[in-house]
């Protein structure tokens, strides 16, 4: 099923029945068979149904039979249908449909919304990805479709627990560009064995550690698109309470200024940070224009642990 001529929740109606597409008649659809028509395509509940061509006529055949869904049916082709329909339809009467637009993909397991295990929805469930040839590129959509800033890790073997419900085995072949997960290429994959001890992690941040590891390294702050240093004199434990608890890097260490990472070639982030320690995300805290004047040998570093 598919909807076409509106966006991915909405459009008219089509069913693929023989290896063809076909559109359905207005008079042989109702609210049951739109909770299904959404359900199946992982939107949210059935916001309209829009009878004479609201999305165009489509040139395609038309489907001749009456769907009969209950509504709990996980996708169309499980709901009986009648042999024909008594309407006389033609392209004027191709059924349209608007169902909410989901957010189809999301992180459990970590310490904020931003980090965790990607879980995707599938027909109507929520599963779980295999961490076969999950890489950056592919985290750099979900930090993008989630608005969490940059991936900063890539974890497999289920490093945030390992998940429920089905899991995705087939190869995401995402370039990094693409605005939702779903926009992604894929490839069918079945020599790798998955199950929920190999599900992928992503960390997504608007901060990150630039050092020999993602939990330590001289801070750097997404700000309009760029990353930018923070000044050692702009920073403090707190501070480095919710670095740590954004990157899933634990407790902090230790908190180093005098450019103990090297000096880097960012600009300087001009605000003094002022979080209180229990934030979950660093653009969370309260900010103030930093009155000290900072440096390149005045870059801040942290460990976590």
């Amino acid at each position: 099923v598919r909807l076409v001529g509106g966006s991915r929740c909405s459009g008219r109606l089509e069913i693929l029945h023989d290896q063809t597409w076909m559109s359905v008649c207005d008079a042989a659809f109702d609210q049951q068979d739109a909770e299904v028509v959404c359900r199946e395509l992982d939107c949210g509940a059935p916001v309209q149904v829009l009878g004479a061509a609201a999305f165009g006529k489509g040139d395609t055949q038309m489907w001749t039979q009456e769907i009969q869904c209950k509504g709990n049916e996980s996708q169309i082709n499980f709901c009986p249908v009648t042999q024909s329909h008594k309407n006389t339809c033609s392209h004027k009467n191709d059924v349209g449909l608007m169902c909410a637009d989901n957010v189809n993909v999301r992180l459990a397991g970590g310490q904020s919304r931003c980090a965790g295990r990607v879980e995707v929805l599938q027909r109507g469930q929520w599963g779980t990805v295999c961490d076969f040839f999950w890489d950056m590129a592919d985290a750099a959509v979900v930090c993008r479709e989630l608005d969490c800033g940059e991936p900063v890790d890539v974890l497999g073997g289920a490093h945030f627990g390992p998940g429920s419900g089905p899991f995705e085995t087939n190869l995401k072949l995402c370039t990094g560009s693409e605005s939702t997960l779903k926009s992604c290429g894929s490839v069918k994959w079945g020599l790798y064995p998955c199950d929920h001890t190999k599900d992928a992690g992503v960390i997504c941040s608007g901060v990150r550690l630039i050092g020999n590891s993602s939990c330590s390294g001289r801070l750097e702050i997404l700000h309009d698109q760029t990353w930018v240093s923070v000044c050692d004199a702009a920073f403090d434990q707190q501070d480095a309470e919710v670095v740590c608890r954004e990157l899933d890097c634990g407790a902090p260490v230790q908190v180093l200024g005098a450019a103990a990472f090297d000096k880097g070639d960012t600009q300087m982030w001009t605000q003094e940070i002022q979080c209180r320690g229990n934030e979950s995300q660093i653009h969370l805290c309260p900010t103030s224009f930093n009155k000290n004047s900072c440096s390149h040998d005045n870059y801040e570093g942290l460990f976590c642990g």
